[in-house]
């Protein structure tokens, strides 16, 4: 599994060896005769986790999804030589946004199209069903307003046109995509930091994410004392990132290692 991690308070280089860094105190029992336990809360970014658990594990259903999920906490719990629980988890907080409830028309053929009913929607909807039943789990659910919701031609098809390769009498609804972008996810998760940090709730902050927007709340749950680690399920990560966290680590297998055990249990 989890590899022993390196001297308390180091920091792994950016080729990410996948160790735990740091694992809280590390006082030994003659300076210290009680040290509070490590208390950690997990904070995940659903739509980076969900792209990156289908790279690494597949397609899921929206139940395995949630399992998997809860299972990445939950092993950011673990370290040591013989990987034994090592904190004790205060929460996990999901960010994501609810499918948006859109009704209109495609671009070309003009037929109708409702949101809601489509299987994506389906999927989201019974993940977040699933989250909801397990333990220890908050859902945080910002929004995908719904007069913001615009048809984009695909980057694909507008090269296309403008080599020259395609006309537009060409193009066709299968060219096109919704651009839906979610709202006050990033707050609500930039919120709960400050709150944990601030009110000293936790000891240890653990982020699944790679997005390097969540640069300043890390400051400041690390001016706050906080022990702060990042998972990026091993996606590459923005240098400026980097150097605003505690430590790095990816508890789940590595894309390679994730696809060579399936094709082995399908055998």
């Amino acid at each position: 599994m989890i590899e022993t991690s390196s001297a308390p308070g180091s920091k792994p280089s950016r080729s990410h060896s996948g160790k735990a860094e740091p694992r809280g105190n590390s006082f030994s029992g003659s300076l210290l005769g009680h040290v509070s336990p490590t208390l950690t809360a997990v904070l995940v970014d659903a739509a980076f986790f969900l792209k990156r658990a289908r790279l690494i594990f597949g397609r899921l259903s929206p139940q395995d999804a949630a399992q998997r999920l809860h299972r990445t906490a939950l092993d950011h719990l673990n370290g040591g030589p013989r990987n034994q629980r090592v904190a004790r988890l205060y929460r996990v907080f999901v960010y994501d946004a609810p499918p948006a409830a859109w009704k209109g028309h495609r671009p070309i053929s003009k037929s109708p199209i409702d949101l809601l009913q489509s299987p994506t929607a389906r999927w989201r909807s019974e993940f977040h069903q699933a989250l909801r039943g397990c333990r220890k789990v908050a859902l945080r659910l910002g929004e995908v307003p719904t007069s913001q919701i615009r048809w984009q031609l695909k980057p694909d098809a507008l090269k296309a046109l403008a080599a020259g390769k395609r006309a537009w009498d060409g193009i066709t609804d299968d060219d096109f995509r919704l651009d839906l972008r979610q709202k006050g996810v990033d707050m609500r998760l930039g919120l709960d930091i400050a709150s944990l940090a601030y009110q000293g709730r936790v000891n240890q902050i653990v982020l699944v994410s790679g997005d390097a927007d969540f640069v300043p709340a890390a400051k400041l749950a690390r001016r706050q004392g906080i022990d702060f680690v990042l998972d990026p399920m091993w996606a590459t990560i923005r240098p400026q990132l980097f150097e605003h966290i505690d430590g790095l680590r990816s508890v789940a297998p590595k894309p390679a290692q994730a696809v060579a055990a399936t094709e082995e249990s399908s055998d």
